[in-house]
């Protein structure tokens, strides 16, 4: 059996005993997903980055207290990246009030199409994070998980320590709400969302 046939559950024990490369192969496994949940959250590619980065290294730091009890870690780990992106949120909105005086710097034209569609990405997540900003945070973090991330109801209802149905309940509510947001057909972006993928 070669290391990619190895479930999570047997790689994390590796990992555990402090095999890098079962870590490294974790990693491999689930940066993607991590990193597009992270983007969806943020609606920044650069702040994905240090999120993905900061989500592993928090994996690693945890990784010998930490039995995972089902077969895949993505579950674990976006709710990882969640708190981690949670967190770094607090900490620039105690920073925004020292520059909301300062002039704002003047875009640098890139003619670039790879720059255009990230930008664009940017633009359209930022819309639709702007209106799941206003859903309850139980409702976000279903729909970041379960319609953007593509983890199972049963695992996040392990994850998130509610029942499946509960889960399910949270999406729907989430979903009803966005779409009465979005009023205008041509105003709707999709809940699926850009991912890295996509460009």
């Amino acid at each position: 059996m070669t290391t990619e046939e190895v479930d999570d559950r047997a790689l994390w024990s590796q990992a555990a005993a402090g095999s890098g490369h079962a870590f490294g192969v974790l990693f491999d496994r689930h940066a993607k997903a991590v990193y597009n949940h992270c983007f969806r959250l943020t609606a920044s590619w650069a702040s994905a980055e240090d999120h993905l980065q900061n989500t592993f290294l928090t994996a690693w730091r945890k990784r010998d207290r930490l039995r995972l009890e089902h077969d895949s870690a993505l579950p674990w780990l976006l709710a990882v990246a969640t708190n981690v992106v949670r967190s770094d949120r607090r900490t620039v909105a105690r920073r925004l009030r020292l520059f909301q005086r300062a002039p704002a710097e003047a875009a640098v034209p890139d003619h670039a199409d790879h720059v255009a569609d990230r930008v664009d990405d940017q633009r359209r997540m930022t819309a639709l994070l702007a209106a799941v900003n206003r859903l309850p945070r139980s409702e976000r973090e279903a729909l970041a998980m379960c319609v953007w991330s593509g983890v199972s109801y049963r695992d996040a209802a392990a994850v998130l320590g509610i029942t499946e149905s509960s889960v399910r309940a949270r999406v729907s509510r989430a979903k009803a709400r966005l779409t009465r947001m979005f009023a205008e057909p041509e105003q709707v972006v999709p809940l699926a969302a850009t991912t890295v993928e996509d460009r």
